[in-house]
């Protein structure tokens, strides 16, 4: 049943609500150009014994080429851009990018980048309402983390049908509202899930919701809580008596939580928390880093992501 995953094991050889949004800026991309050239990486058949071994993921450097891909939901349509190794062989592993509170597909794009370049299928899509901006069906008003939810399971099973992804080492990836949507989703597929990687995930969400109405009745049929974006009732009301903890808690493989020490829209204690609740989880600090990775926090924080995939994939 599983599938060898070829060319990253034959390289080893030589290889939100108010206070919860992703409204920050998207990380300084890689230096490298998308789709730029690069010398042919060696790819021998794989070896029996070596699946210990790291994985040496600077011996490769794939060129790639993405093209719009859209998924379906209910009978509306999901913008999203997939990025594809050149040459890289398959079955391949994959990563599905989540965006945070008002945020697009383009937010995900230095992440896919930098893993494509490692051989990974990468796709970045906008949630239905998930900002003024999306591509994507659906209004901000129609928009909550249970609609996400749903967007993102639909790209899930998507992406898993594709004949050139391995189905068996599917990742999920999300920033701030897009972490906490990947985790709750998780959850409910364990066994669909190879893994997550959640930076700054949005836990606090259903907490700041409970601290902003005196009670659910108060709640307007509209909400604003940044001047981008402004979400319906609904977005409230879904969380309103969810307990986040409790429902990721489910999830048994491995999570690795990034969180900066100077995140002033999520802090830093809604991630220990979410380390606590989680049966196998590991959270990395990154110093000096706010709501998002750019420059030398954002090189950290792939160095700590490759890293995390290096050891699920042995």
């Amino acid at each position: 049943m599983h599938r060898v995953w070829t060319f990253l094991l034959s390289c080893v050889l030589s290889f939100s609500l108010a206070g919860c949004g992703g409204g920050s800026q998207p990380p300084a991309a890689p230096a490298e150009a998308p789709g730029s050239q690069r010398a042919e990486t060696a790819v021998p058949a794989a070896a029996d014994g070596i699946q210990d071994a790291a994985i040496d993921w600077d011996s490769l450097s794939y060129s790639y080429t993405t093209q719009e891909l859209p998924a379906q939901v209910d009978g509306r349509a999901i913008y999203g851009e997939i990025y594809i190794p050149d040459g890289a062989g398959e079955p391949l592993p994959a990563v599905i990018f989540s965006h945070g509170y008002g945020g697009t597909h383009a937010v995900g794009a230095p992440y896919a980048q930098a893993l494509v370049q490692k051989g990974f299928v990468v796709y970045c899509y906008d949630f239905r309402g998930g900002s003024n901006s999306s591509r994507s069906d659906g209004s901000p008003l129609e928009m909550s983390v249970f609609t996400e939810k749903a967007d993102l399971e639909a790209v899930l099973a998507m992406i898993r049908s594709l004949d050139y992804v391995d189905e068996e080492r599917v990742f999920l990836m999300g920033t701030s509202q897009g972490g906490m949507v990947s985790a709750m989703t998780g959850a409910a597929h364990p066994e669909e899930v190879r893994g997550m990687m959640l930076l700054y995930p949005a836990f606090c969400i259903p907490e700041n919701a409970r601290a902003q109405f005196s009670s659910l009745e108060s709640v307007p049929e509209q909400v604003s809580f940044f001047s981008w974006l402004t979400v319906g009732r609904r977005y409230v009301e879904d969380v309103w008596d969810y307990d986040v903890y409790a429902d990721v808690a489910a999830y048994e493989r491995d999570v690795l939580i990034l969180h900066g020490d100077r995140d002033g829209t999520v802090d830093l204690s809604y991630s220990q928390r979410a380390a606590e609740a989680y049966p196998a989880a590991e959270l990395r600090m990154i110093e000096g880093a706010g709501h998002g990775f750019s420059g030398g926090n954002f090189d950290l924080a792939m160095e700590y992501i490759l890293d995390y995939l290096s050891n699920q994939l042995r």
